[in-house]
C-alpha cells in the first residue's frame, strides 16, 4: 500500500527541396512592391509611413486636432460624438491608423476610411466581421503594435508576422529596432495549426526543437541546442525541473514570443539558448464570444470557450474568460488524459493613466506518464510496434492555482511605473514506472519499479519597472530601471515499489505492486530566493542607429530545510550590449554581446566539500532583419556563437566517482533563417532553417567533441496557407507544410544516431457568416504520410528509451465567433 502520510541519417533530398523552396521566396525580398499591389483592407507598403507622436491625455476632440496636425490627415465627425469623451493619448512611433486606434481606444468609437488619408469617426455598433472587414474598426483598449492593421489583441487578427514585442526589452519595441533575435508566433498561426500543446508551435521558429520531458508530461524545449525545463508566462518564470507538472494549457494564449540567446539580464537565471514567453489573452473593450469544439484521432475531444467585453459603461471594468476541457487517448497503450482549465481576467481602468488587472488560472489534470521505454539489445532496438508501452498505466494528477495582480500608472507622457505580482501553487501526485535494470532477465523479461511521488511547489514573484523617455541632445532614450524577486518552495516525498517483470517480446501487463512501498530516496524540502536589479537604456541616434545596453545584478540563495543547511549565495553581474543600424525602413543590421547567469551547481561537491560555481555563458551574434508590406512580411538571418562554462564534470583525481569539478564547457553556433508573413493578399508563409554546430569542448569523462544530447545538425520547416480572396471562394482556406530534421545522438560515445525524417501536414478550413456570427469548420492532418520516426533516443541497454513520433493524426474543429 501507498503510505498513508502522502497528502537516419540525414535526408539530403528533403533538404534540397527545402533549400529550393526558400530560394523561391528570397527573390520576393528584392522587389517587394511588385509582389504586393495593395487592397482596400491592405494598402501598399509605400503608402503607409510611421510618424513620431507625442499627444498627451486630453479631451478626444483636442487629441484629434493634434493628430491632424501631426499627420495631415482629415478626420470627420460631429462635435456631439466626442463630447465628454477623453483620450489616453499616444506617444511613440506609429502609422497614422495605429495612432488613431490608440487615441480612440476605450472610447466606444471607431472609424471608417473615406480616402487614403481621410477617415470618418462613428460609434462601434458591433465587433468587426471576419478578417476585421466590418464598416467600423475594432478598437479594444489595448496596446497597438507598430506597423500592423490589427490591434495585437484583436481576436480577428489574421497576421502571421508581428512588428513589435516586449519580451526582449520589457518595452514595446519595434523588432526592426531591437538588436536581438525575437520571433513571434501569433494567434493566427496557433489557430491555423490547431495548436493544443505549446511545444507543437515551436516548429515555426528556427533554432527551436523539442523532446518529451518527464514521460511527455512537461514541456521539453531546446533553444539553440540548450535544453531548458523553463518557459515564461507574461515574464513570470515557470520551471518544471523535468517533473510531471503537465504541459502549458493553450486556451488563453494570445501568442508566443521566443527570445533567442541569453535573456538573463531581465529575467535572471536560465539556459543561454533563449526563452519562450507565453503572452496570455487580455480583457477587451469590444464584446467578443467564441466557442470551439475539437475532435480528432485517438479519442481526442476538446471544448474551449472565450468571452470578453466591458462590464460597465465607459469601459471602466473589462473582463475576459477562457476555459477548456480536454479528454484524449493516445496511440500509445495505457495512456489517456483529462484536463480542465479556467482563466478569468478582470481589468479596471481607474483613470486614463492608471490601470489594474487581476488574473487567475485554475488547472486540474489527470495524466499518464509514459517514458517510452524501448530496450536496446545487442546493438539495436528490439522490434516492437510504436504503440507498445512496456511500463503499463501510470496515472498522475496535477492541480494548479495561479493568481496575479498587475498595475501601472503613467505619471506623464514620458514616465510610467508598473508592478506585477504572481502566486502559483502546484500540488502533484506523480507516478512513474521505469525499467529497474539495464539488462534483461534470462527469460527476456524486464524488471520494473513504480515510483509514487506526492509533492507541492509554491512560487511567488514580483517585479517593479520604471520606464522613461527623455532626450539628451540628438539622442532619444528609453530607460528601464527595475527589480524582481522570485521565491520557490518545493516539497516531495518519493516512494518506490517493485512491479512484476514483463516479457519485452510478448508482454502481459500486471501493474500490481509485488513489494510494499518504501522511501525511494530522501524526502526534499527546499527553498530558493532569487533577487535581481537591472537597468537598461535604449538609445535612438541619428541616421538610423540604435544602441542597447544594460546590466543585471542577480543573487540566489538556496536552503535545504530538512538538513537545516543553506548554500552560499550565488551572485553575478551580467551585461548586454547591442547595436542596430536601420539602413532602410525595411532593412536592419544588428549585432550583440550577451552574458548569461546559468543554473546552480551547488548540490555537486568538490573533494574539499565546497559547492561548485554556477554555470555561465557568453553569446556573440550578428544578423540582418527585413520587413516588407507594412510589417506583414518579415525575415531574419542570424549567426550566433554561444559558449557555456562551469558545466559539471567528473573529478579526474577522484576514483570513487562521488566528487565533481566545474571544468566542463560546451558550445553551440550556427546560422538561422526565419521567414514569415503575407507575401500576397491571402497567401501566408513560414519558412525556417537552423544548422546546429553543438560540441562538448571541455570534459573529464571522454566526451570532448561529442554533439549535445538530442540536438540534430539541421532542422527546417515550411508552412503555407492561402485564404481565397475571390468572391465565389471567399471563406475557403487551404494550407500545408513539411517539417524536416536530421538525426541526433544521446551525447555518449556509443556512436548511435537516430535517423533523419520529414513529416507533412495539411489544412483545410471554411468560414461563413450566420447572422452576426462567424462559423469556421476546419480539418488538420498531421504526419499525412504516417511516417514512423524517432526524434531522439537515450541508450542504457534494456532501460533505453526513444521518443516516438505521433502517427497520422486527424484534428477537426467547429468554431463559432460573435
Amino acid at each position: 500500500m501507498i503510505p498513508s502520510d502522502t497528502t537516419v541519417r540525414p535526408v539530403p533530398g528533403a533538404w534540397r527541396k527545402l533549400t529550393a523552396a526558400i530560394a523561391l521566396i528570397l527573390p520576393a525580398l528584392a522587389a517587394p512592391q511588385a509582389l504586393y499591389a495593395g487592397t482596400a483592407e491592405h494598402p501598399p507598403a509605400a503608402s503607409v509611413k510611421t510618424v513620431d507622436f507625442n499627444i498627451a491625455a486630453k479631451p478626444l476632440a483636442a487629441a484629434i486636432n493634434d493628430f491632424i496636425a501631426a499627420t495631415g490627415w482629415q478626420v470627420g465627425f460631429p462635435s456631439a460624438l466626442t463630447q465628454g469623451v477623453n483620450s489616453a493619448g499616444v506617444v511613440g512611433r506609429y502609422t497614422p491608423r495605429q495612432a488613431l486606434a490608440k487615441l480612440l481606444a476605450g472610447s466606444g468609437l471607431g472609424y471608417r476610411l473615406s480616402g487614403s488619408d481621410s477617415v470618418i469617426l462613428q460609434r462601434q455598433a458591433e465587433p468587426a466581421g471576419p478578417g476585421g472587414q466590418s464598416g467600423a474598426a475594432t478598437l479594444p483598449a489595448m496596446k497597438v503594435t507598430a506597423d500592423a492593421d490589427y490591434d495585437a489583441y484583436d481576436p480577428y487578427n489574421k497576421d502571421y508576422s508581428a512588428t513589435a514585442a516586449a519580451s526582449a526589452t520589457k518595452t514595446e519595441t519595434p523588432l526592426m529596432e531591437t538588436p536581438v533575435n525575437v520571433q513571434v508566433i501569433p494567434k493566427a498561426v496557433l489557430d491555423d495549426q490547431q495548436t493544443i500543446q505549446m511545444t507543437q508551435a515551436l516548429k515555426n521558429v528556427a533554432g527551436a526543437t523539442i523532446s518529451i520531458g518527464s514521460g511527455g508530461l512537461s514541456d521539453d524545449i531546446f533553444l539553440r541546442g540548450f535544453r531548458s525545463s523553463t518557459y515564461f508566462r507574461n515574464g513570470f518564470r515557470v520551471d518544471s525541473q523535468y517533473s510531471s507538472i503537465g504541459t502549458r494549457q493553450m486556451a488563453n494564449v494570445e501568442r508566443l514570443e521566443v527570445v533567442k540567446g541569453p535573456a538573463a539580464i531581465l529575467y535572471g537565471r536560465m539556459e543561454p539558448g533563449g526563452m519562450v514567453n507565453v503572452v496570455t489573452k487580455q480583457a477587451l473593450a469590444t464584446p467578443y464570444y467564441a466557442l470551439q469544439q475539437q475532435f480528432g484521432s485517438f479519442d481526442l475531444y476538446r471544448t474551449t470557450l472565450d468571452a470578453a467585453g466591458p462590464l460597465t459603461k465607459g469601459n471602466t471594468l473589462l473582463y475576459r474568460f477562457n476555459g477548456s476541457f480536454e479528454s484524449s487517448g493516445s496511440f500509445r497503450d495505457f495512456v489517456n488524459n483529462e484536463r480542465t482549465f479556467l482563466a478569468p481576467v478582470l481589468t479596471w481602468n481607474i483613470s486614463p493613466r492608471t490601470q489594474a488587472t487581476l488574473e487567475m488560472e485554475y488547472r486540474h489534470d489527470n495524466l499518464n506518464y509514459d517514458n517510452n521505454t524501448w530496450p536496446y539489445i545487442n546493438g539495436h532496438f528490439i522490434d516492437m510496434p510504436r504503440s507498445r508501452n512496456l511500463m503499463g498505466r501510470t496515472p498522475s494528477s496535477v492541480e494548479e492555482k495561479l493568481i496575479g495582480l498587475n498595475w501601472s500608472h503613467q505619471f506623464n507622457d514620458d514616465w510610467t511605473i508598473q508592478q506585477r505580482f504572481v502566486a502559483d501553487l502546484l500540488d502533484t501526485v506523480q507516478e512513474w514506472t521505469t525499467a529497474a535494470s539495464s539488462e534483461l532477465n534470462p527469460d527476456n523479461t524486464l524488471s520494473r519499479s513504480r515510483y509514487h511521488i506526492p509533492g507541492q511547489q509554491a512560487t511567488y514573484y514580483t517585479t517593479v519597472d520604471l520606464t522613461g523617455h527623455f532626450n539628451t541632445g540628438l539622442f532619444k532614450h528609453t530607460l528601464l530601471i527595475g527589480g524582481d524577486y522570485y521565491r520557490t518552495d518545493n516539497l516531495s516525498h518519493p516512494y518506490v515499489t517493485d512491479l512484476a517483470s514483463i516479457n519485452v517480446y510478448n508482454p502481459v501487463q500486471n501493474d500490481q505492486p509485488i513489494t510494499p512501498f518504501t522511501t525511494a530516496w530522501s524526502p526534499s524540502n527546499n527553498s530558493a530566493d532569487y533577487f535581481g536589479l537591472y537597468a537598461q537604456d535604449q538609445i535612438r541616434l541619428p541616421y538610423g542607429l540604435h544602441l542597447l545596453g544594460g546590466l543585471r545584478y542577480q543573487n540566489v540563495k538556496q536552503w535545504d530545510h530538512l538538513a537545516e543547511t543553506s548554500q552560499p549565495a550565488d551572485d553575478a553581474v551580467t551585461p548586454r550590449v547591442g547595436v542596430l543600424w536601420q539602413a532602410r525602413d525595411w532593412w536592419s543590421l544588428y549585432g550583440n554581446y550577451i552574458e548569461n547567469f546559468g543554473v546552480s551547481n551547488q548540490w555537486a561537491r568538490t573533494r574539499s566539500g565546497k559547492p561548485l560555481s554556477p554555470e555561465s555563458a557568453q553569446q556573440w551574434e550578428i544578423g540582418s532583419k527585413f520587413e516588407f508590406f507594412d510589417g506583414r512580411f518579415s525575415a531574419t538571418l542570424a549567426y550566433y556563437d554561444i559558449t557555456k562554462q562551469n558545466v559539471v564534470t567528473r573529478d579526474p583525481t577522484d576514483m570513487t566517482g562521488n566528487f565533481s569539478i566545474a571544468a566542463g564547457e560546451v558550445r553551440s553556433r550556427g546560422p538561422e533563417i526565419d521567414i514569415r508573413g503575407e507575401v500576397l493578399p491571402g497567401w501566408n508563409i513560414i519558412a525556417t532553417y537552423a544548422n546546429f554546430d553543438t560540441r562538448v569542448t571541455k570534459d573529464n569523462s571522454g566526451l570532448v567533441g561529442n554533439r549535445l544530447y538530442a540536438v540534430p545538425r539541421n532542422v527546417g520547416s515550411l508552412w503555407s496557407t492561402y485564404d481565397f480572396q475571390q468572391s465565389e471562394l471567399h471563406g475557403l482556406k487551404v494550407g500545408g507544410g513539411v517539417n524536416l530534421r536530421d538525426g541526433s545522438t544521446d551525447g555518449s560515445n556509443n556512436g548511435y544516431e537516430t535517423a533523419g525524417y520529414a513529416t507533412v501536414d495539411l489544412l483545410a478550413a471554411y468560414s461563413w457568416k450566420a447572422g452576426r456570427s462567424k462559423i469556421t469548420a476546419q480539418l488538420n492532418v498531421n504526419n499525412l504520410l504516417d511516417k514512423t520516426y524517432f526524434p531522439d533516443a537515450y541508450l542504457c541497454g534494456a532501460c533505453s528509451s526513444r521518443t516516438v513520433g505521433t502517427p497520422r493524426l486527424f484534428l477537426g474543429s467547429v468554431r463559432v465567433e460573435f
